[in-house]
């Protein structure tokens, strides 16, 4: 344990001086002077905005969990997300370092078991994509329809949005094509690793093989059933969807609350794709996050580096550093139950 809390130290150390550097380069004293102009009625529209997403995206977890047998109230679906943010916000590489803690929170809150979860989770995650991928085409649509000059930035999220939702939808297909194949050598790989790790932890009984196949195959059965429900894919990448434009108003208030009102369509580019940026093994992605979303507002509004700069850290502030503390605290409720049951 003392081990991780120190990994996560040096985490936020490392991406703390990346933040350093990048807001050095924009220029502190400018940035500081944008963000003491900020007007606060839109900057607490700002939290109001990330309350929403919040609500949004843990509403699709609660579709989700239902569809699974799983229920969960939808306060409690809102407060488990939020607990989902933050075991991915101090993680490396985003949702892909978050997700097992992530999975073992929605297990407990859900009273589920832990592939149930992390279906859940997995499942949630993946139906953001598909929101994600068709605002950042709507966003660069309109662009090139306004003959908007592309800069060498916006070729880049250009490419990335192709590269994502070509990669994405390939995977989809080609999963589910074959997803009884994937779940036998998923089983035949991790069976002996599981019983191998579990051998050597000190008063660990080395699970059953038959037993470690349930668990897995388990986890791939409920993914079928949420991807068998329409109901359940239509409704949670509609909350998705919402989230997302929920995340975009929210950027766009930051800037107007500086005096500076931009097109909203620029938005919907720039939250998905500089959001590609969490899978830096820096917490959560920070610094990374942040020098993407600068470089893509320069891009697409044409606002100097420092306003950018005081955006996105009126952005961060509530959509990262306040989650952080929602998610923390709920996290650590269900950590205690956890460790109680």
């Amino acid at each position: 344990m003392d081990g991780d809390r120190k990994t996560t130290l040096a985490g936020f150390a490392g991406a703390l001086a990346v933040l350093g550097l990048l807001f050095w380069a924009v220029g502190i004293d400018a940035l500081v002077g944008h963000l003491s102009r900020a007007r606060l009625p839109l900057v607490l529209a700002v939290v109001t905005m990330t309350v929403v997403w919040l609500s949004c995206w843990g509403m699709s977890l609660h579709t989700v969990l239902g569809a699974l047998d799983s229920p969960v109230p939808a306060h409690t679906a809102i407060l488990v997300f939020s607990s989902a943010v933050f075991s991915n916000a101090i993680t490396p590489f985003g949702q892909a370092g978050g997700e097992p803690v992530a999975a073992l929170l929605v297990s407990e809150a859900a009273d589920s078991e832990y592939e149930t979860g992390l279906a859940a989770i997995a499942s949630v995650d993946t139906l953001h994509f598909v929101p994600s991928i068709g605002l950042a085409t709507v966003g660069l649509g309109t662009f090139a329809v306004e003959s908007v000059n592309l800069d060498q930035n916006l070729y880049f999220a250009a490419a990335a949005v192709g590269l994502l939702a070509a990669t994405f939808l390939g995977a989809a297909l080609l999963g589910w094509q074959y997803r009884y194949e994937i779940e036998r050598v998923v089983v035949g790989v991790l069976t002996p690793v599981i019983r191998r790790v579990s051998g050597v932890l000190p008063r660990v009984e080395p699970p059953e093989g038959n037993v470690i196949e349930d668990r897995i195959e388990g986890f791939f059965t409920a993914i079928d059933r949420v991807a068998g429900s329409r109901r359940t894919i239509l409704l949670a990448s509609l909350y998705s969807t919402a989230g997302w434009l929920s995340l975009s108003t929210a950027l766009w208030l930051s800037l107007a609350s500086l005096g500076h009102v931009v097109p909203f369509v620029a938005m919907l580019v720039v939250v998905p794709v500089a959001s590609i940026a969490a899978i830096t093994p820096l917490p959560g992605g920070l610094g990374g996050i942040e020098a993407a979303f600068i470089a893509l507002i320069v891009s697409t509004t044409g606002l100097a580096a420092s306003v950018a700069g005081a955006g996105v850290v009126i952005y961060r502030l509530s959509t990262y550093w306040l989650t952080l503390f929602i998610g923390g605290t709920t996290a650590a409720i269900l950590g205690e139950r956890y460790r109680s049951s």
